[in-house]
Formats: C-alpha cells, sequence, structure tokens
C-alpha cells in the first residue's frame, strides 16, 4: 500500500474514533442493542457512528443492528450475525427486503486472509424467455403492469443465501440465528416517518391484494407513526423454517403457496387493476441454487478492492471507474474538479456496463478486461477537465480496446427499483461480511403469500422488457433460469497485507454503484472521515443526458460550477443508504451509517470504547 495512503486512513481512523468515543451524550450501542432485542418493540436508538471491540453491525435499522449485536455478545461470527440482521430487517424493511428476495453476500475469512462472495440473485422462471415481458403485439408491456404481476417474481433466493453462508462459513444454526426476528415479527416494532411514507407510496397497490392490505394497512388506514406493527404470519414461517430448514420454501409447504401466489396472484375481487399472473413451477423451485464465485478484484492506490461478480454489476463498474480514476490526482484537485472527473468516470463504466455485463451462465462477459488496467486507460484518456462526455456514451470493447475511440452506438442504462438494503457486520476474530438484499423496488410486486407475511420481489424488472436496437446484442433479456443483471456492490477494501480496512454497501437501484464509488474516493481520496463520507451530498451519473444531484450539491456553488463546463443536473432528493464497517489499526472496529437518509442509520458495536 502507499504509505501516504496508508497513513491517511490511519489518522481518519483514529480521528473519527476520538470523536465518537468523546460523545457521551447518546446511548451506547450495548445499551441499545441490549434493551431492543430484550423488548423487541422498535426500542433500540439509531447512531450514525460507533467505535469499540468485539465485533460491529451498520444497517439502515435499529432493531436489525441490535439483533446482529445479540448474535454478537452470545459468540457468534460476522456471517451469524448478518444473517441475524438480515432477517430481523426482513421484518422491519419488509418493503426493500425478506424471504421473498434475493442479494448478494461477501465475505471476508481472517483465517485464510481471502474473500468469498454468494450470488443469492432470483431466478427466471425455466419458461421465460427473451418475450417475457412482450403483450400480444410484440411490444414492452406497460412498466406499472409489470412490477406488479406474478409475472415479475423471480425464484427467491435470499433463503437460499443464509442455508449456504452459515453451512460455509457460520457457527450458528438458522434457527438460533431465527429467533430475534420471530420475536421482533411477533412482539412488533414502532413504525417510523420512513415506514409511514413508504406505506403511502404503495397504498394503491396494497388495497388491490387483501393480505398486504390487512398487514400493511391496520384497520385500513395507513400506519400511526409511533405505533407497534406486528407481524404474527412472519412469525410463524421464521419457526418454520427454523424447524424445517430453508428447504421448506423450495420443496415444501411454504413452496406450495408461494407458487400459488406466484401463479394465481390473490387479487381483490373489486380491485380493477390488470394484474398478470406468473408461470413459475415447482421445478423451478428445487432447482435454485445460491452461487459461490470469486469476487471482482481491483487495485486502487494500492488497497485490493473487492466485489461482486455478474450476474452483479456492481464489481465490475465500481472497479473499472475505480481504474479509470487510479491514474488522476483526486486529493489535490478541488471539489468542482474532482466531482467532474467522479462524474465522468462513472458515465463511462456505466457506458461500458450496459453492453458488456449480464448472467455469466448465459453471457459471455469479458469481466477480466473490463477490469484490466489497460481498458481503463483507454478510455480514461476521454475525459477533458474543460468538456463534458456526451450521452448516452457508446461503449468501447474491452477484448480490443482503442485509446479513446468514442463509438457510435450506445446501450442505455435499464431502469431498476430504488429499494433494497445493506448490511455490514464484522466480529472479534476479524471476519467480516458486506450484503445487500433486495425485493426490487420499495414494497416489490406488492403481493403478499397469504397467511405467510413476507412480500414477493418483483425482480425479473431488473430484465430488459426488449432490446434498446436489435441491432446490438443485449447481455440482459430474460432467458429461462436466468438472473437478471444487478448493481449490488457490496464491497471490502483489503491492505497490502490482506486485512480487511473498509466494508460498505448501499441500497438505490443503479445509484448503488454511484453511491459506493463516492463514498469509497470520498474515504480513500478526499481524506473524509467515514461516516462523513457516507453523509456527503452524492451525484448520479449513468451514462444519461443528465446527472443526479441532492440538495446538498443543487443547492451549492458548485452546480454552477460544472454547468459552466457543460453538465447537465436534475434533482434527486436521496440517493442510496449506505453502511459500512472500518478496521482500525489499533483494534478497534468502527461502524458507520447514514445520519439522515431513510431517517437514519443504526451503527453499533458489541463494546464501545471509550
Amino acid at each position: 500500500m502507499r504509505r501516504s495512503v496508508r497513513r491517511n486512513l490511519f489518522s481518519l481512523a483514529v480521528a473519527v474514533a476520538t470523536v465518537v468515543s468523546a460523545g457521551a451524550a447518546a446511548p451506547t450501542s450495548t445499551e441499545a442493542a441490549t434493551t431492543g432485542a430484550a423488548r423487541g418493540a422498535g426500542t433500540a436508538a439509531k447512531v450514525p457512528v460507533a467505535v469499540g471491540y468485539g465485533g460491529a453491525v451498520s444497517s439502515v435499522d435499529a432493531d436489525a443492528s441490535a439483533a446482529g449485536i445479540e448474535v454478537l455478545r452470545k459468540g457468534g461470527n460476522a456471517v451469524d450475525a448478518a444473517v441475524a440482521t438480515a432477517a430481523a430487517l426482513g421484518v422491519t424493511e419488509p418493503y426493500s427486503a425478506g424471504i421473498g428476495g434475493g442479494g448478494y453476500f461477501v465475505y471476508y475469512d481472517a483465517e485464510s486472509r481471502s474473500v468469498r462472495t454468494l450470488d443469492g440473485r432470483e431466478t427466471a422462471p425455466r419458461s421465460a424467455d427473451s418475450g417475457l415481458f412482450l403483450g400480444e403485439d410484440g411490444q414492452p408491456i406497460p412498466f406499472a403492469e409489470a412490477v406488479t404481476s406474478g409475472l415479475a417474481v423471480g425464484v427467491p433466493g435470499t433463503p437460499a443465501t443464509w442455508r449456504s453462508a452459515l453451512d460455509a462459513w457460520g457457527s450458528r444454526s438458522l434457527a438460533t440465528l431465527l429467533r430475534p426476528a420471530e420475536r421482533l415479527a411477533r412482539d412488533g416494532f414502532t413504525v417510523d416517518e420512513t415506514f409511514r411514507a413508504q406505506t403511502a407510496a404503495n397504498e394503491a397497490r396494497f388495497r388491490d391484494f387483501p393480505d398486504s392490505a390487512e398487514l400493511f394497512l391496520p384497520g385500513g388506514e395507513l400506519p400511526v407513526v409511533g405505533s407497534t406493527l406486528k407481524n404474527p404470519d412472519l412469525a410463524r414461517t421464521y419457526a418454520e423454517l427454523a424447524r424445517k430448514g430453508v428447504g421448506t420454501l423450495y420443496r415444501g409447504d411454504l413452496a406450495k403457496d408461494v407458487l400459488r401466489t406466484v401463479n394465481e396472484p390473490p387479487v381483490d375481487p373489486a380491485s380493477a387493476r390488470v394484474v398478470r399472473p406468473g408461470d413459475l413451477t415447482g421445478r423451478d423451485l428445487r432447482s435454485y441454487r445460491a452461487e459461490f464465485q470469486a469476487p471482482t478484484r481491483t487495485s486502487y492506490r494500492g488497497l485490493g478492492v473487492y466485489s461482486m461478480a455478474p450476474s452483479s454489476s456492481g464489481g465490475t463498474t465500481v472497479g473499472e471507474a475505480l481504474n479509470i480514476l487510479e491514474n488522476t490526482d483526486l486529493t489535490g484537485a478541488d471539489r468542482a474538479a474532482y466531482l467532474h472527473r467522479y462524474i465522468e468516470a462513472s458515465r463511462i463504466a456505466f457506458a461500458d456496463r450496459g453492453r458488456w455485463v449480464g448472467d455469466p451462465a448465459f453471457e459471455d462477459v469479458p469481466q477480466r478486461e473490463l477490469l484490466s488496467q489497460r481498458y481503463a486507460d483507454s478510455r480514461a484518456c476521454l475525459i477533458k477537465d474543460d468538456a463534458v462526455l456526451r450521452s448516452p456514451l457508446a461503449p468501447g470493447d474491452p477484448r480490443r480496446p482503442v485509446p479513446c475511440a468514442a463509438g457510435d452506438k450506445a446501450a442505455p442504462t435499464t431502469y431498476e427499483g430504488e429499494s433494497t438494503t445493506h448490511l455490514t457486520t464484522a466480529d472479534k476474530w476479524g471476519n467480516v461480511v458486506a450484503y445487500t438484499l433486495t425485493i426490487e423496488q420499495t414494497g416489490g410486486s406488492a403481493i403478499t403469500v397469504p397467511g405467510r407475511g413476507f412480500l414477493l420481489n418483483n425482480e425479473l424488472t431488473d430484465f430488459s422488457f426488449a432490446p434498446a436496437d436489435p441491432a446490438v446484442h443485449d447481455p440482459n433479456l430474460p432467458g429461462p433460469g436466468k438472473r437478471p443483471r444487478s448493481s449490488m456492490a457490496p464491497t471490502i477494501v483489503l491492505d497490502g497485507k490482506s486485512r480487511p480496512v473498509l466494508a460498505l454497501g448501499s441500497p438505490g437501484g443503479a445509484t448503488i454503484i454511484t453511491t459506493v464509488l463516492q463514498t469509497l474516493t470520498g474515504v480513500i481520496d478526499r481524506g473524509l472521515p467515514l461516516v462523513d463520507a457516507i453523509a456527503a451530498p452524492r451525484a448520479s451519473q449513468r451514462n444519461q443526458t443528465t446527472t443526479e444531484l441532492e440538495p446538498g450539491l443543487w443547492n451549492s456553488p458548485l452546480r454552477a460550477e460544472l454547468e459552466a463546463i457543460g453538465h447537465g443536473f436534475r434533482q434527486n432528493a436521496e440517493i442510496g443508504a449506505a453502511t459500512a464497517v472500518q478496521l482500525l489499526p489499533d483494534g478497534r472496529v468502527l461502524a458507520a451509517a447514514e445520519r439522515v437518509r431513510r431517517g437514519g442509520g443504526a451503527a453499533m458495536v458489541v463494546r464501545p470504547a471509550g
């Protein structure tokens, strides 16, 4: 590792730890975890940063983080804590995650000093083909019809991910790890402003499905902030998973309920909504596997950046953008120059993502070439300090790189729902997990499995409905058993001795990639403390004519400086909701989360310092 980078990370870590240790007003994370776990009714406190010993958990929800801390305090490892936290998020963040969805699991093993990953992405039914979302006229069906349908539901991958992760790296049984979440579902959690707002955004859809309406619109009304929302059906489902194992979702009674719900969506007879049925079969469920695979790896400023390989585009796209920025001095650049370079690198990486990345079981993805420094250098020379690249930008050819070649046909970015959630854990042995999971857009398909207490995903809408240009191959068209392309980018950063220094990730659809990229460069290049890098106002360029800006940048003089050289912008109230863990040189661990986005996050450690 470069000496300056090592010194920078160390000084940042110590500075942040000192500030946090000095703040005694907030309850300690141990107190918050103990209280929340004991009462199980949304009493744990949200704190955006915590420093201490014995392990850490960071998620968007205090009760979920408390569930992970409970596991760590009882001797579980980072993998155990990640599963417990994820299960609790299925209770308190049911519109973003749950056993009806999927995700990507990145694990650092301290003993072998290596990074492993699990692809738990949902899969299309075997009957799916490239015309999955085309109508009888051969044209794409309306997007609104696709998202609220059985047609969009892929085979859930989350339960299989938990089983595979625990079998390979865990130290506790699934039954043990589901207990905090089961308790939370039974006793309830406290409704906050974010949960109420997300419910309101889905109210019309939920009312068309009686089980969703009964669960999320108690008494026929939006849940009241401060009230307790219980989910006894999910508590019983978790208890069944604990007794029978996750196989019951793939070949047991739960599987039958999922199939019936997907293929015969339980729509209110009074509803006028057109809800298309799906075509999942028992064979689709039985044949599902979470896939072990090698991570992507990029060297940046002497650090090893590891993330998810395809079917997610997160690792390749973040990695390519970092490679493009590798030979640029972002530390000495002013804020406008830094943002300009970051935006242009994102634009280029997304141009290549749209053309080359899909499910590698079906597509020839040039992953090694996309992540080569040679290819990045051939693309980096497109960036000028006083001009902006046109968008949409055409992809390059990573197998035959031509320096500064602009190309002529662009591959647009497909829509991805901005829901999803991310959690990060670390244990006292030095193991680390970055885990991003989802049911696609906020509220998923809006269809609750009757009597089971969880929503089904609408993940298949991440496929391209039709090729943007029939003359250009689209690697993200549907296919039988195919995984739709994702942007999830759970990431772990190692130093020159293969020891973890940072782990992070975010929700946000395609903005996940830019959120992770901006946070990484904020810490490594700009010298921001981790919690400040997470809180910094964000920009997101995804090979589109305009770049999205959060209000903190939209209302800043920086916008005018960037517009003066040709940038165009549109406003986005909120981009991403990152969580992270930093391993400090003195043996302490720092957990960090959002201060404000999604109502703030919950960073906790087992034993707080100071």
